[in-house]
């Protein structure tokens, strides 16, 4: 059974200057980066926009074209892009704005510097949206390998690596791969964060998923419910996240036959998603949850509302990704 999870996003905004090249783009540039990126996690996308480009245009005119900062404020736009990309479909946007990024941290800093590995990582992360996982493959390798060397092993910020690699393999069924990296960033992230930490929580059941995905229900159980119980204790019991965990472990006990346990976490399931779901400004999110609740109503035979979802769900992935995505 191929077990699908949205994909997390985990695309790093760019901000510091770097101490290396003290003629930067100076106090204007710093003030507009700030300023887009605020309005990026105000979730105000077409403004943050605006004024991305703005800062773009300082960085290229007080600094030079291939100054470091050019290649954040290039990240930062590309970024934006990529979080509109399940609205607008900026995928076209973002690549070459990724692309030059790269190339300018490259030159500026060498091949293993930190600040190169944030943008392979974005770009791999590109190119995994879209199921081209063979050119994200090597990215997110190389990067990996980059935080490895430049932090440490055990360092947090290698996870981020980790994780979507992990992911990667686990789309491709490759769990045995994937396991590894998942029980690694499972291990790193308790050390760091302590063993009730969401981000332990969402270890827990990435893990759970790759058991669940090979059949492996005795192992996948006790992470769901650990997973679960994290969720709750940490973000309240109405948090759309929450409703993940309750899904995953109610489709285990339905691949098992168990349809008594499953039905009441379904059930409570579907009253957190219908307020929790925003299809104003459709996402990844907004996305996965259609499916989910869809799939909900279908197996309650509740085929009409069921039926809405989906072609919602649908409609908005064919306008993101092109009508011949997998």
């Amino acid at each position: 059974m191929k077990f699908i999870q949205p994909m997390i996003v985990t695309a790093m905004f760019l901000l510091t200057p770097s101490p290396a090249f003290p003629q930067g783009a100076g106090i204007e540039w710093d003030i507009l980066t700030r300023e887009a990126i605020s309005l990026n996690l105000c979730g105000q996308y077409d403004r943050a926009v605006v004024v991305a480009k703005k800062a773009l245009e300082v960085a290229e005119k007080n600094a030079g074209e291939s100054h470091p900062d050019v290649a954040t404020s290039l990240n930062n736009l590309a970024e934006l892009y990529h979080y509109q990309l399940l609205r607008d479909g900026q995928y076209a946007r973002a690549e070459p704005l990724y692309k030059r990024s790269l190339a300018i941290r490259e030159k500026a800093f060498g091949p293993d510097h930190p600040d190169v590995a944030a943008n392979l990582h974005n770009l791999a992360m590109l190119y995994h949206a879209q199921g081209q996982y063979t050119q994200a493959k090597p990215l997110y390798k190389r990067s990996l390998a980059i935080w490895e060397k430049a932090l440490g092993p055990d360092h947090p910020d290698v996870t981020a690596s980790l994780y979507q690699l992990a992911m990667l393999y686990h789309y491709q069924g490759e769990y045995a791969l994937a396991e590894p990296l998942c029980k690694r960033w499972l291990a790193i992230r308790e050390k760091a964060f302590g063993p009730d930490d969401p981000d332990v929580a969402a270890s827990l059941n990435f893990l759970a998923m790759l058991y669940h995905a090979q059949g492996q229900y005795a192992h996948a159980e006790p992470l769901y419910k650990r997973s679960l119980e994290i969720r709750e204790k940490a973000l309240g019991s109405n948090h759309h996240v929450l409703a993940t965990s309750l899904n995953t472990l109610a489709m285990l006990y339905d691949a098992q036959g168990q349809h008594a346990l499953a039905k009441p976490l379904y059930k409570r399931s579907l009253e957190i998603w219908e307020k929790a779901l925003s299809p104003e400004r459709p996402n990844v999110a907004t996305i996965a949850n259609f499916d989910i609740l869809g799939l909900r109503y279908n197996n309650q035979g509740e085929y009409a509302r069921a039926e809405l979802l989906y072609k919602r769900s649908l409609a908005i992935k064919e306008k993101a990704f092109g009508p011949d995505h997998p």
